[in-house]
């Protein structure tokens, strides 16, 4: 079993920032991709962004330029770190990770962190 545990949220305001973290912990070999999706209600889960194990990074074009992510493979954490943010950012934010035993490769989702961004 893996556990993502999420923190970092909060409320801000309309061109502030924040920085999301989430640390895998439990059984497993190793993790490919970990990364954040977010949530508003009524929508689909969308991706904001992700990064491989090597390094790779993917972001959605409605973050790019203000968010980045970057992990620290050593401690099993991903961040997200977000700048300029916008009233419409405002989501519930979930941890994903890729992880495997070595054999199989499964996906876990953190119980996500509220981000509101005031106008």
């Amino acid at each position: 079993q893996v556990q993502l545990v999420e923190s970092g949220g909060g409320l801000v305001q309309a061109g502030g920032s924040l920085r999301l973290s989430c640390a895998a912990s439990g059984s497993f070999l190793s993790i490919n991709t970990m990364g954040w999706y977010r949530q508003t209600p009524g929508k689909q889960r969308e991706l904001c962004a992700d990064i491989a194990s090597g390094g790779r990074t993917k972001y959605a074009d409605s973050v790019k330029g203000r968010f980045t992510i970057f992990r620290d493979n050593a401690a099993n954490t991903v961040y997200l770190q977000m700048n300029s943010l916008k009233p419409e950012d405002t989501a519930v934010y979930y941890c994903y990770a890729k992880v495997t035993n070595g054999i199989l490769y499964t996906d876990y989702w953190g119980k996500g962190t509220l981000v509101t961004v005031s106008s």
